[in-house]
């Protein structure tokens, strides 16, 4: 792969004529636009191009004059650091001027704009973010990555601890890329790198940290980064819950994944490798600033209770009415992922759990959850008085309608109100 000098064949976005038509407005009167980054390095890896990025010798405000003038539309979503999304044909390019950091803190860089293309391939993190493509799609490697992606080797570009001061996040970015790009063992500097400058990851903001951890679990199969992360000290850095809980859950989850044809969840990959705390869930979500959607998942996973795979049809439908079908599922989920893993080493005990779990799962996924035949009103028009003596009556007749095995219609449950109300 070391030997190609161009990826004209490979990259069908490349031929996309608004693409051409902005490289060609950057392009012209001595200045030069290229692709650059992720588009080119997965298609080498031959794996999806989502976003494409532009790198070029106009400033900002050039940038976006040029964009315009052609009929684009041009937004400055970081214009201080050089960059400008344009818009063409409906789809974003995130476009950047040359750069060369002339001031790191270790979270965020001062930058000057330049003209110099190895100047700007050696101030990016890694050798395979650093390929630049023209438009007619011949390659500029200035830092290796091409010899890099044939070995599917992660390297810092220079000196990995100078890059790892520049951002600390480099950290978890050289585990995240490593899950998605890497093999075999990571490179013996950066690692070394990495688990000496761990501490640097508790100036971070908890939001780029969830971010990049998020994209890290939702890699094919993570494991092998997260293995290496706790060998390092940097996942209880950022995820101390996990210090004394282990993380060989993940391996017979991705399994899982592989074989029944699950989508990559990051969110159950996370509770594959944390204690169900309720408490420390709450907190974990408050410490990483997580969303409210996603702090409610673990929490609820984290509240209930175990599920035995001789549970019954009723009593998995009791769980999920009175819980979170969510929770369940994650819960069924993870059980049955770990069964797996002893069926699969011939435990016939195993194998009996592990089809008793999938037969959980099954239901629990498919589940109509039924209706409350009662309301407020009902009782109301039956003779109650309004007030608190309401509620109670209708959580006590909906506590009868669950244990009858939501089975009593309306007026079945009128006709034991009596009995509630203490009038019977």
């Amino acid at each position: 792969m070391s030997d190609i000098v161009s990826i004209e064949g490979r990259a069908p976005w490349l031929s996309d004529k608004n693409l051409q038509s902005l490289l060609g407005a950057l392009s012209s009167d001595g200045e030069e636009a290229r692709i650059v980054g992720g588009a080119i390095r997965n298609t080498l890896l031959d794996q999806k191009v989502a976003d494409i990025d532009i790198a070029t010798t106009t400033s900002p405000d050039e940038t976006m004059r040029r964009a315009v003038e052609r009929g684009f539309k041009a937004v400055p979503t970081g214009i201080e650091h050089g960059t400008v999304t344009v818009v063409a044909g409906g789809r974003p390019f995130e476009v950047t001027t040359l750069r060369a950091d002339i001031e790191t803190d270790g979270r965020r860089a001062k930058v000057a704009f330049g003209r110099d293309w190895k100047t700007d391939a050696e101030r990016r993190d890694f050798t395979i973010n650093a390929l630049y493509a023209k438009a007619d799609g011949t390659l500029v490697d200035d830092v290796g990555g091409l010899r890099d992606i044939e070995t599917r080797t992660l390297r810092f570009i220079g000196d990995a601890e100078l890059r790892i001061q520049e951002d600390y996040l480099r950290i978890l970015r050289f585990f995240r890329f490593f899950a998605w790009y890497g093999s075999g063992r990571p490179e013996a500097q950066g690692l070394k790198a990495c688990t000496r400058l761990k501490d640097g990851l508790a100036g971070l903001s908890k939001e780029r940290i969830w971010d990049e951890m998020k994209k890290l679990l939702s890699a094919p199969d993570p494991s092998r980064a997260l293995l290496w992360m706790r060998q390092t000290g940097v996942l209880n850095v950022i995820l101390p819950e996990s210090e004394k809980w282990g993380i060989d859950a993940i391996h017979g989850l991705t399994r899982a994944e592989l074989d029944l044809g699950w989508p990559a969840d990051p969110l159950l990959r996370l509770e594959s490798l944390i204690p169900p705390d309720a408490a420390r869930m709450e907190a974990l979500g408050e410490r990483l600033k997580m969303s409210n959607a996603e702090r409610a998942r673990i929490e609820a996973w984290a509240r209930a209770d175990a599920l035995k795979p001789n549970l019954s049809d009723m009593g998995l439908a009791r769980r999920i009415y009175r819980g979170s079908r969510q929770a369940i599922v994650d819960r069924l989920r993870l059980a049955l992922s770990a069964a797996r893993v002893g069926a699969g080493s011939g435990d016939a005990a195993a194998m009996m759990e592990a089809g008793r779990y999938a037969r959980l799962l099954e239901k629990a996924e498919t589940y109509e959850t039924p209706h409350f035949p009662l309301t407020g009103g009902d009782l109301i028009a039956a003779g109650m008085k309004k007030g608190p003596e309401v509620g109670r009556a209708q959580r006590a007749l909906e506590d009868i309608w669950i244990e009858s095995g939501f089975s009593l219609d309306r007026e079945a449950l009128l006709a034991r109100l009596p009995e509630i109300s203490g009038k019977g």
